[in-house]
């Protein structure tokens, strides 16, 4: 019995019934079925089955003279090609297992189930009740609900209670992918985005590409995800084999719910030939559970458990925006603890519920990231911090999409920890993307951090969706609160080349910014770039081009806690401000066959924190702006200038491409070379090389 309850449960999605939703699924298909309305096939292939089993089974003797009552369930698939083939059969007999394998193995040849029109296996698992029933029903009678015989002591409301239970078990349908029309977000990683980025950039669509992650809801009407999926399908007859190449580990649908269970890894190990230990290592573990109900509402949750040791530039930085009486803060991911010879061990939890209650609006509440650009970097908000708790409603008309965020974030500062508690800050954000023509896109941009001042905790004020930041600001006072305003743009010049760019701003000094002293009132950045799909006439290949210029003090404050950050970590780009920047990447994917190459140019200005010259010089926006060295003659890259090339070559190949588990093989070179080493400047030449298997839902930034 132990035994059957196991193998039910791993096989929960291959439940025998009625199949409820024909949208995209078909079931397999009998000779006698073929003139029966498509609402009623699945209960036509199940009658035939039952009538089948009850003419041609023959209960074994032992089984007969000893008065067996019981089942005998059997779980089988109908292959692309129209054959059956058994999976398992559990029974107490083994004469009833043989049995059950002849009975199955007389069945003909059908037509197969089809997905989207293309021909698709379908698995299934039914009782065979000892001693035998005939289960068909006539075909005049398929479309009847199953036979129940009614208690004529209850009611005609009590007698339909008592079949609810049962009803809600025999709802679940062959499984058929409704993530990839759900108000789910795509897992956000540059690579696997740039599968489907050209499809949603053509000539003429009405995407907004800007505000990411994306649903599947909004990327399904310009991209096919389930016939990307269908073409990497591999020709596996075994359970395992489908979990492990095609198939999500868990997958339960029913009438009005799904859901699915999965696991995460994470293991690489590799050398930094700069470091001082043996090997750098990764070893995470977590799980991911996702689903839906109805058509409105979907869910995600996942967690990771994580140890691991990195490149010694990258153990280095992190430890230097280490929380207070913690380690360090592994970039984008969260606080770490000691782990064993250099190591850190770093849980991280992601979560957020999706709810789109009528056809404009979607709302999520969640823990996670948001970026807003078409870059591969943002210089309004990126995905480079930690997770956080976010509120974000996208409203989408005509050819406007707009998106309005609020965050809750911390500062992990010793000097500001109050209590053993970490200081809480806020930040708003409103995005308007509006689609000028087939070709031009414009998007404005504004934001606005503040704390906890006079106890006033989160800003109702700010919590208004269509309001002015700056004006709110300007009523509660200056200090309050640390408002910018941002421009983008995106012009497709064809289908496969478009160029886009950003434009931020931190402070509103007219005289200042036009005086031409470049004061440092200066405060804003600019981003501009190109991208080219099926580059060279090679199809599956982007490259990608981008510079990034921040001058010094952007996204800095007077009041430290008002800095655009969160965790000791750029809300915007990860070197802060004070920085140009010049990228280069190429990606390529030929079925599950991928590489990705990239090469980051920069210049920046650090501080020196000497002892001799502590000044501010613009690229740390954890500093106040007042400690800075004068007022004019400020440049990009002033201070402790610091040149740096960062190259990678990545190959992998996609094991499973339903939960993007990949396994890879990379290499970095880095060179970092300020003018003058300090504790958080130090010159660094290293080359890492490494090996993995990964299930690749995020975006690493190793590129600091």
């Amino acid at each position: 019995m132990k035994k059957l309850f196991v193998i039910i449960f791993l096989f929960i999605t291959f439940h025998f019934n009625a199949q409820n939703d024909f949208l995209y699924e078909k079931p397999p298909v009998f000779s006698e079925c073929e003139n029966v309305e498509i609402e009623l096939l699945q209960k036509c292939f199940d009658n035939q089955i039952f009538s089948h089993v009850f003419n041609t089974f023959k209960v074994p003797e032992i089984v007969s003279n000893e008065n067996y009552k019981g089942d005998v369930v059997v779980l089988f698939e109908v292959d692309k090609d129209g054959d059956f083939r058994v999976i398992y059969v559990d029974a107490v007999y083994d004469e009833l297992k043989d049995e059950a394998k002849r009975v199955f193995a007389e069945l003909p040849k059908i037509k197969p189930g089809t997905n989207n029109g293309r021909p698709t296996y379908k698995q299934y698992s039914i009782p065979i009740k000892i001693p035998l029933v005939n289960q068909a029903v006539a075909t005049k009678d398929l479309s009847k609900d199953e036979d129940v015989t009614l208690d004529k002591e209850l009611t005609e409301l009590e007698n339909a209670a008592k079949k609810e239970y049962d009803s809600v078990n025999m709802k679940l349908v062959p499984f058929s992918n409704k993530e990839y029309k759900s108000q789910l977000n795509i897992p956000f990683t540059h690579s696997y985005y740039a599968k489907f980025d050209r499809s949603i950039n053509l000539v003429g669509t009405n995407s907004h590409t800007a505000s990411k992650p994306y649903m599947y809801e909004d990327i399904s009407n310009y991209y096919d995800f389930q016939a990307e999926i269908d073409t990497l399908l591999k020709d596996t007859k075994t359970f395992a084999g489908r979990k492990l190449w095609n198939e999500r580990l868990v997958r339960v649908e029913g009438k009005d719910y799904w859901f699915t269970i999965d696991p995460i890894f994470d293991f690489e190990v590799g050398k930094d030939t700069e470091a001082d230990f043996s090997s750098t290592y990764n070893n995470t573990r977590g799980i991911n559970i996702q689903g839906g109900f109805g058509k409105k509402f979907s869910f995600y949750t996942s967690f990771f458990e994580s140890q691991g040791r990195f490149a010694q530039y990258y153990n280095q930085y992190a430890e230097s925006i280490k929380a207070a009486d913690e380690v360090a803060i592994i970039p984008g991911r969260g606080i770490a603890k000691d782990f064993k010879d250099n190591g850190y061990d770093y849980p991280v939890a992601e979560a957020y519920l999706s709810y789109t209650p009528f056809k404009f609006l979607n709302v999520q509440f969640g823990q996670g990231k948001n970026f807003i650009g078409d870059g591969y970097r943002s210089l309004f908000i990126s995905d480079v911090a930690t997770p956080h708790p976010f509120l974000k409603l996208n409203t989408t008309f005509w050819k406007i999409k707009y998106t309005s965020t609020w965050m809750w974030l911390r500062d992990v500062r010793p000097e500001v920890e109050v209590d053993g508690a970490y200081l809480p800050k806020y930040m708003a954000t409103h995005f308007l993307s509006w689609n000028v023509s087939k070709r031009l896109n414009i998007g404005l941009f504004e934001s606005v951090i503040w704390t906890n001042s006079n106890n006033r905790g989160f800003d109702v004020s700010y919590l208004n969706p269509i309001i002015f930041f700056r004006a709110i600001e300007f009523e509660t006072g200056q200090d309050a609160g640390n408002a910018l305003l941002g421009l983008s743009g995106k012009y497709k010049l064809n289908d496969n080349m478009n160029v886009y760019g950003q434009f931020i701003i931190d402070e509103f000094s007219t005289s200042d910014v036009t005086g031409g002293e470049k004061s440092w009132k200066n405060k804003f950045g600019y981003q501009l770039g190109f991208k080219y799909y099926n580059a060279f006439k090679v199809k599956n290949l982007m490259l990608q081009t981008e510079y990034n210029r921040v001058r010094p003090y952007t996204y800095s404050h007077n009041n430290v806690v008002l800095n655009y950050g969160q965790s000791n970590q750029s809300m915007a780009h990860l070197w802060g401000s004070n920085f140009s920047e010049f990228v280069l990447i190429g990606r390529y994917h030929y079925k599950r066959w991928f590489g990705n190459a990239q090469l980051v140019l920069g210049t920046r200005g650090l501080d020196f924190d000497n002892g001799t010259d502590n000044y501010s010089y613009g690229g740390d926006i954890y500093r106040d702006y007042n400690e800075r060295p004068y007022d004019n003659g400020v440049t990009v890259g002033q201070g402790n200038k610091t040149t740096s090339v960062f190259a990678n070559l990545q190959a992998g190949y996609v094991i499973n491409p339903a939960t993007n588990l990949k396994i890879f093989t990379d290499i970095t070179f880095r060179d970092y070379n300020p003018e003058v080493q300090t504790a958080n400047a130090i010159n660094s030449n290293t080359v890492w090389f490494n090996i993995g298997i990964r299930t690749d839902l995020f975006n690493w930034y190793f590129d600091l």
